[in-house]
Formats: structure tokens, sequence, C-alpha cells
């Protein structure tokens, strides 16, 4: 595999990251995954200007967006055009002290790619004890800060889960480990405002646009008590919820959740960059 670092397309087993980074030290950087469909970058534009968001947020300097873009671009060239692949972008803060403290080394940016297995046709989640924090300095960013979110989703692994839910610190419904959560309640799909803590997914934004979904703050045990439910991300587009907590949903899909994956599907094939 070829991944890019700093300009430079390298062999995978050439590139080097210092152990000193303080995306390794202390979490100190944000990230973007990007669906890579038979070679082909989708929502490329949306993820990278996330990643600025992101990236300011955290009080980095901003990334150079167009320089990113066209390493990924020479990286898709010069790697195997799979199926589906994940490319991940990474933008950390560069060399500094062993500790919190930030250096003054220029950033570091890399991108890698690797083979995505397809989405699995539904998904069994699981509400995890700990909650979201929507007033956090890092509420609402794409961090490489997710040590929360590997022993969330190692909770849900072993009560029955592929994915973690989160609470935020008021109880309600807030977003997965990755994903975004939507629920159908009379008809009418749902999904927690921005406000809530959740991230700003970009899939989400296009399920919103595209499918007619309202934001609205909902307890958590709105998912539980659902018609019916999904997940959505970058990997996953549109990806039914079949039980919640060993709960199974009345259907998976239901009707909302069929016509909003089908939506996805037709407009996203009608744009790699919408």
């Amino acid at each position: 595999m070829t991944v890019w670092i700093n300009g430079e397309l390298l062999p995978d087993d050439d590139a080097q990251v210092s152990v000193f980074d303080h995306g390794l030290v202390a979490g100190d950087g944000v990230f973007e995954t990007i669906k890579v469909a038979a070679g082909v970058p989708f929502a490329m534009t949306r993820h990278l200007q996330r990643l600025r968001r992101s990236a300011l947020g955290l009080g980095l300097p901003e990334p150079d967006l167009d320089g990113i873009r066209a390493g990924a671009l020479a990286l898709v060239a010069a790697s195997q055009a799979l199926p589906l692949a994940r490319m991940r972008i990474t933008f950390t803060a560069g060399k500094a002290p062993l500790g919190s403290e930030r250096g003054n080394s220029p950033a570091t940016s890399i991108v890698a790619m690797a083979a995505q297995p397809f989405p699995a046709a539904t998904v069994d989640v699981v509400t995890v004890p700990w909650p979201r924090n929507e007033r956090g300095a890092l509420s609402g960013l794409k961090t490489t800060s997710y040590g929360e979110n590997v022993r969330a989703l190692a909770y849900a692994g072993e009560h029955g889960g592929s994915e973690a839910i989160f609470a935020n610190t008021v109880g309600q419904l807030c977003e997965g480990t990755g994903t975004n959560v939507f629920v159908v309640h009379g008809g009418r799909l749902l999904t927690p405002p921005l406000s809530s803590g959740c991230l700003a997914g970009v899939t989400r934004a296009l399920v919103i646009e595209w499918a007619g979904a309202d934001e609205q703050d909902l307890p958590l045990d709105a998912l539980a008590q659902a018609d019916e439910a999904f997940l959505c991300g970058t990997t996953r587009d549109v990806q039914p919820i079949r039980n919640v907590n060993g709960t199974p949903l009345p259907a998976a899909p239901g009707p909302v959740t069929k016509k909003a994956a089908e939506i996805f599907a037709l407009r996203a094939a009608e744009t790699i960059d919408p």
C-alpha cells in the first residue's frame, strides 16, 4: 500500500511519523474518513471543509486543503481500485514536548487508504452508560481523541451489538461512536440536533437535505420506542437498526428507512461531490 505524508507518496513500510508527534502523544489532531467506491472518492469537498472546521475548533493551524486534496487524489491514482475503500485523512499538531502543551513544529498531514467491507444489511445497537458531553471542548469536532469511542464500542460488542449509542449529559439521544442516528415516530423522520453534542456528519447532512428529516431533541428511549430507526455514516450510508439493547424494533427496514436509503443511493449516484 502507498501512503501520502506531508506532500510525499511513500510505501507504507517507509511511511514514518515521529514518536513525539502530538497526535500520538496527546491525541491532538483531527481526521476525516472518505468513502472511495471503485476508485472514486465521495463528497470530498464536504469532508475537507469539516476537516478545516475541526482543526480550527481544536486550535490547530489551518490545513492546506488544496494540498491535501491533491495528495488524496494522487494516492487514489497510485493505488489499486477496490470495490470499496476507506480513505483516512489525518491532520495533527506535529512534533511537540511529551506533555499536553504544543510545540512549534509544522503540522503533520497524512492520507492513507485500505479496503473496506460493505456494510451489513442491518445493525444491532447498544446504549452505553457513559454520556457525550455536549458542552465539552471537543463537542462537535472530529478529533483523533477516540479512546471513549473505543471503550464504548467494546462495551457494545460485549452486550451483543456492533455499534454503541450515546446519550448526552441531560439524557437526550446523541450519536454513535462513528455514526449519526435517525428515528421514525408516527411517520416523521427525526434526528438529534447538533446542539445535542453529535457530530455534524456529512452523510447526516445529506440525509436531512435529500430525505427531508427534521432535527429535534429526543430522549434516549426514543430510539428503543421508535417505529423504525437507522444509522448513517460514511462507510454505512443508510443502515437500518434491527434491535436496541437486544429488543427488536417493529421493522428493519421500515418504509421510511427504505425510502431514505433509496433516495440517498439515487442522489449519491448522480454526483461524486454533492
